[in-house]
């Protein structure tokens, strides 16, 4: 370090740069690597001096200066980024700034990044297309639009950490086209691709590294909506649909970048979505409701050691006090504002807290946040995890101004002990406000701790209505003896003696209480080791009660729920518990679980999204088990999870291409929207989702395969489009501590395993009309567009209604869809010699499958002289069609779903029972005997 120590200046002592890099990595290898840059630094503002707005703006021009060209921007950008992020960490590392000015000094930096960067692209993108014009929001003149960005969370606050990426919305002032260019263009079109390079310049690795991670997923409708919208968009977004975690995120909301005046315009129109005129208690629901998540998200990521999201941390403060600012900002003004420290101020003033309880949660909120500042400043990472090795442990207590590790992980335990009362206090649950009265049988307590002899606790189990007494008292012999119940730490073993009489006693009440006792203690057994799960059911006498219902009926649920013992929480809320979620409603739940996870941490998105589907299709099975859903809603909700599933993963999976690589290109040279589709074909394209169904999918796109992405490392578009869909399939199919997310077949693309992953349309399109066999056209009866982007999937359902409706010769067709119908049973059904014994629902003559192929045959022989058949995927409406038609006589539509939906409610509901689809011999005789002679009525006279 000797050469770079010696060409600073002589403010900085050897003795300051040997401190400083004792503390961050980061310092010491930019002191190493870039010695000019810094000396040059220092020469611009001595590190001794603030760091404020005005310098900052001041030093970009000096930036600024030397750019004349896109690539020019982005290595400037990058450099400035480094000049100041290491002017601000030593600063504040080095405590010669306190909490306020690493702050505001990080915002700042980030608000004059981030409209350096606008100002630049606007010119650019002007010149390429012209100049949007419309509506002046203010004197309603036509003028030129320009972007206006909102920057949101810790941006919006001015509460920025040193290494955080930045939430942000992109709007514009009103529809219009743009004027002076080669051809107009739509305002949104243009903003959305400015947008996109605006993105590009922050956010994409370079050589010389990044600017800030964009997080854009707290706009509208999230990765699936615009990237920009209009303001008038926007506000009826908010009115009409503003869900109220979005309330909460948009009390922060600040303009951080491009046109100011128009800014403060959108800002006004917004307010009254976020502050309601009155004291809004109606607010309360929701707070619990978000704590609830809060409390979830830390037992299932183990974020103990996190000082942000952990338990006492500082989301439980900004939690508490945006409470008061949601329930009562409308009525009272002073809450109108982003800075937390000046609101907890207010709220003392106003007396909503105590003073004392003020002073705890501002001295907790400025000790949490220099300790983060100092975790991410060590080595410029975006982390609240505290360290585990013992040298970053020393640079943290060294920072933290305490002699040892021992003593500031005592101050900090006080401090959030603190946090996690006040937080508890201030949003306490109804669970929470409850009495613990268990009113447990005595009996059950002397069983468990073998307070009975065996002859005496097998006759109570008998009386208590277990229909295997020995049984039961054997399998809990068994579990109380075990080496893993033996080996149990004291407190693991006083909270299995807690819970163990409580699961006995909720067991009365179920009449298998033997085979229910077997189901649950393969959950037991799954958390021996995780007793915090134990101390929810212990806490939630509701939740144990569902759990041994649920359990009485499936053993597949019984089954879920040992394999990912998390959703215990699911059950803490009946109602919602037995109300599964309407698609809408799932894309937004998805939407909220995800945003505290950036694209790039592929791990933990894929983790949270195996934990999403599990809930929620938890959530269908105990519905259908209840008898709230009927099969057909089954089958809709079920699929419904399956496409919110593939719409995030398709946005996951494109985001990390194109930070690598750039967008790819349509033919005239403009970035794609994704431009990419997955088609569902089966179950899942016929709607018609069970609870371990595969997907079967194709991709296919429309970009133009001749060109390459438009980023730094650009790559063919093809190529580009075969990650994509390498990426998507490796998400949803590959084994992770919680599973699979879905088993995928990809068989059913164009030329099948030998084909392409992924088709351009026109390819699919030739290889339907040219080369797809007839079992292929009958597969395309049943598919239809899932996830992706809107233009493309409406482009393959054109494709789709243009190849059924083909004329085809009815009598030859008949033939085919015969021969392979016979292929089929002879492979997959019950051989013949054990036909009187079994009956395989799906496969023996008779079954579901003989239904599908009559539905793909007239689909197909009819569609060319019925368009209007071609308008569904599923047999059911496809059979109502045929019905209205005049194809088939209605009466036998009728009659045809009503076998079917017998079938395919008999295949689910054996499903929860871990039962196969093939029932005794004699089973269903009239609903075969009728099929039959529809198969040869429809398919041989």
């Amino acid at each position: 370090m000797s050469e770079p120590m010696g060409s600073l200046p002589a403010e900085l002592s050897p003795a300051d740069v040997a401190e400083a890099c004792a503390r961050s990595v980061f310092l010491a290898q930019t002191l190493e690597r870039y010695p000019e840059q810094v000396q040059a630094a220092v020469k611009a503002r001595p590190l001794t001096e603030p760091t404020t707005e005005a310098w900052l703006k001041q030093r970009w021009g000096d930036f600024l200066a030397i750019v004349d060209s896109e690539p020019s921007l982005h290595a400037a950008l990058r450099q400035y980024r480094r000049e100041i992020q290491f002017r601000i960490i030593w600063r504040d590392l080095m405590n010669w700034a306190d909490l306020n000015e690493t702050m505001l000094a990080t915002s700042a930096f980030a608000d004059v990044a981030i409209d350096g960067a606008l100002s630049w692209l606007y010119e650019k993108v002007c010149e390429e297309f012209g100049t949007p014009m419309g509506r002046d929001p203010v004197t309603g003149a036509h003028v030129p639009q320009k972007m206006v960005v909102l920057g949101m969370g810790k941006l919006g606050g001015r509460e920025l950490n040193v290494s955080s990426d930045i939430d942000l919305i992109f709007a514009f002032p009103s529809k219009g086209e743009t004027e002076g260019g080669r051809r107009a263009l739509d305002n949104q079109q243009f903003f959305i691709r400015l947008g996109q390079r605006l993105i590009q310049a922050l956010d994409q690795i370079t050589a010389d590294g990044f600017v800030f991670r964009v997080d854009m997923r707290l706009r509208p409708y999230g990765q699936s909506g615009a990237l920009a919208l209009s303001f008038a968009a926007l506000e009826t977004y908010y009115q009409d649909q503003g869900r109220d975690w979005e309330r909460y995120a948009m009390v922060k909301a600040r303009v951080v970048a491009g046109d100011q005046r128009a800014g403060q315009v959108l800002m006004e129109s917004l307010k009254p979505f976020v502050y309601r005129k009155y004291i809004d208690f109606s607010a309360f629901e929701s707070l619990r409701t978000m704590k609830d998540m809060i409390s979830r998200e830390v037992r299932r990521k183990g974020l103990e050691n996190n000082i942000k999201l952990g338990s006492g941390g500082i989301r439980e403060i900004e939690f508490v006090v945006q409470a008061f600012q949601l329930i009562r900002g409308g009525r009272d003004r002073e809450l109108q504002q982003r800075e937390l420290l000046n609101i907890l101020k207010e709220l003392e003033e106003l007396e909503l807290l105590p003073s004392s309880v003020v002073k705890e949660l501002r001295e907790a909120y400025v000790f949490l946040r220099n300790l983060e500042h100092a975790l991410q400043g060590m080595e410029d990472k975006q982390t609240q995890v505290l360290p585990d090795d013992e040298l970053s442990q020393a640079r943290v207590a060294r920072i933290m101004e305490f002699d040892d590790w021992a003593a500031f992980q005592h101050a900090l335990d006080e401090h959030r002990n603190r946090v996690a009362r006040h937080f508890a206090n201030i949003i306490a649950t109804e669970d929470e406000e409850g009495d613990s009265e268990n009113g447990v049988d005595d009996g059950c307590y002397e069983l468990w701790l073998a307070e009975m002899e065996e002859p005496a606790a097998i006759e109570w189990l008998a009386e208590k209505g277990f229909e295997n007494p020995e049984d039961s008292y054997k399998r809990l012999a068994s579990l109380r003896d075990s080496r893993t119940v033996q080996t149990l730490q004291t407190q693991g073993r006083k909270r299995l003696n807690q819970f163990m009489p409580l699961l006995l006693n909720a067991l009365m009440d179920v009449e298998n209480a033997s085979e229910t006792l077997d189901r649950v203690l393969q959950l037991v057994e799954a958390i021996l080791r995780r007793t915090a799960y134990m101390v929810l059911l212990v806490e939630n006498p509701g939740a144990l009660t569902q759990l041994v219902r649920l359990c009485s009926d499936s053993p597949w649920i019984a089954r879920l729920l040992a394999e990912t013992p998390l959703l215990l929480d699911e059950l803490l809320n009946a109602e919602s518990l037995y109300s599964p979620p309407a698609k809408e409603e799932l894309q937004d739940d998805l939407r909220q679980q995800m945003l505290r996870i950036p694209y790039e941490d592929l791990e933990e998105q894929m983790e949270a999204l195996r934990y999403f589907k599990k809930a929620h299709v938890l959530r269908v099975a105990a519905s259908e088990l209840k008898g709230t859903l009927p099969l057909m809603k089954v089958s809709d909700y079920l699929t419904w999870i399956a496409e919110v599933v593939l719409d995030h993963v398709v946005d996951v999976a494109f985001s990390n291409l194109v930070s690598r690589h750039g967008y790819p290109r349509r033919a005239d040279g403009s970035a794609c929207d994704t431009d990419f589709a997955i088609i569902g074909y089966g179950k899942l394209g016929g709607i018609e989702l069970g609870y371990t169904s595969d997907l079967d999918l194709v991709f296919v796109h429309q970009a133009d395969p001749q060109l390459a992405t438009d980023g730094d490392k650009p790559i063919d578009n093809a190529v580009f489009y075969t990650r994509l869909g390498q990426r998507i399939v490796h998400i949803l199919s590959t084994q992770t501590p919680s599973g699979q997310l879905y088993e995928v077949d990809m068989r059913l693309r164009p030329s099948g395993n030998s084909g392409l992953l992924v088709s351009t349309l026109q390819a699919f399109e030739k290889y339907q009309q040219n080369d797809a066999w007839t079992w292929e056209h009958q597969a395309l009866a049943r598919a239809r567009g899932v996830a992706g982007c809107p233009d493309t999937l409406q482009a393959f359902e054109d494709i789709r209604h243009q190849i059924l409706c083909a004329p085809r010769d009815k009598t030859a067709l008949r033939q085919e869809v015969v021969e392979m119908r016979e292929k089929m049973r002879s492979s997959l059904g019950t051989p013949e010699i054990r036909r009187d014994e079994v009956f395989h629902i799906k496969h023996d003559a008779g079954g579901i499958v003989d239904i599908e192929f009559m539905m793909q045959y007239l689909m197909l022989a009819w569609s060319a002289e019925h368009p209007e058949l071609t308008q569904w995927s599923d047999n059911i409406r496809q059979m109502e069609e045929l019905g209205r038609a005049g194809v088939l006589p209605v009466e036998d539509t009728e009659k045809l779903r009503e076998v079917y939906i017998t079938l395919r409610s008999t295949i689910h509901r054996r499903a929860l029972q871990n039962l196969n689809s093939q029932v005794e011999g004699s089973a269903f005789q009239e609903e075969r005997d009728y099929i039959q002679s529809m198969w040869k009525k429809v398919m041989l006279e």
